[in-house]
Formats: C-alpha cells, structure tokens, sequence
C-alpha cells in the first residue's frame, strides 16, 4: 500500500477511505476491468458486419488489452487475491460463455459456421484457449509473445468453426489486417 500511494502521490490513508485493504482495491480494479470488457464485447457484436468480424473486432481488443498486461497477472489473482480470481473465474463461466455462445449462433445463421457445433464444448473450449496466453509454462514470454499466442489461437478457432464461406471472411479479415500493419509501418 506504501507503494501505491506513493505512486499515486496520496497517503495511505486516503487510499483506505475507499478500500479497506490491497484485495478490495484489486478486486474493484478486476471488476472496472470486467464491467469495461463487457461494454467493448457488447460493441464489437453491434459493429461487426457477420459473425467472423465479431470475432476479429474482439481479438483487436484483446491485443491493445494484452500491450499493457503482465503475463503473471492471472496467477498472481489466483495465488494472492483469490476472491478477484473466483470473480474472474465467474465471469469467464458467465458472461464469456453467454457472448461466445450468441457469436456462435449468430455465425450459424449467417451460414458461415459449421452447423454441427457443439455450442457448449466450443465456448468452453474458446474460453481456455483466450486464456492461455498468461500460461506462461505452455507459452513463456520469451519466445511466443502474449499478443502473439492469443492471435494465433484466435485464428486457429476461427478455422475449426468457420465453413468455407466463413473461411473466405477469415481471409478478407486477415488481408486487411496486413494492410493496415504495412501502412502503419510505411507511415511511422
């Protein structure tokens, strides 16, 4: 708590009229965190043009979230703020599911998903897989970057749902995206 305030610039002890200790602050900080993922996920279901956009809007998300995040973040919450982890652990098995299982629906009845899904394995399955990145026994930061494993595994999910029509849209997407990397790189 020393270091916050002093990072922050205040007392401690105006820290402590707003939460009684560090596991209060962290679990507000895990919940502001949720509350605004939730409104970003709502968004990307709005704005996206078909399922597989959806999907790519959100992986967009995930990366500018992943720039700023430590690996080490999910097994801290777990090892020293389990009541934010439980919170996070709710979350994923709530609201991730209910987004998950509407973008599968939505893609079925675009007629750019696999109809034979199974809805429940699939979003369980996605859920871990988003996750897996902050594994950093599986995938340790210095050789497969956070950015880059979600990406890669964003994309592999994509194939193993998407039919051919779908799969043209992963390609548009992905083309696109390449576009907009060389730009950027061409203007910076």
């Amino acid at each position: 708590m020393d270091e916050i305030a002093a990072q922050l610039g205040i007392s401690k002890k105006t820290i402590y009229q707003f939460f009684t200790d560090k596991d209060a602050m962290v679990e507000a900080v895990v919940n502001m965190e949720m509350h605004h993922n939730e409104e970003d996920c709502r968004g990307f279901s709005l704005s996206a043009e078909n399922a597989v956009h959806e999907i790519f809007l959100a992986m967009d998300g995930m990366q500018e979230m992943l720039k700023t995040m430590n690996p080490q973040l999910i097994h801290d919450l777990e090892k020293h703020h389990t009541a934010a982890f439980k919170r996070l652990k709710q979350y994923k098995y709530q609201f991730l599911s209910e987004i998950i299982k509407e973008n599968l629906e939505r893609g079925v009845r675009e007629e750019i998903y696999r109809t034979d899904l199974n809805a429940e394995l699939i979003t369980r399955h996605r859920i871990e897989s988003a996750f897996m990145p902050f594994n950093q026994d599986a995938f340790p930061q210095n050789k497969f970057s956070m950015n880059q494993t979600s990406m890669e595994l964003g994309i592999l999910f994509l194939h193993s749902i998407c039919n051919s029509k779908g799969k043209k849209l992963i390609e548009k997407y992905l083309n696109e995206r390449q576009k907009t990397v060389l730009y950027e790189q061409k203007t910076t």
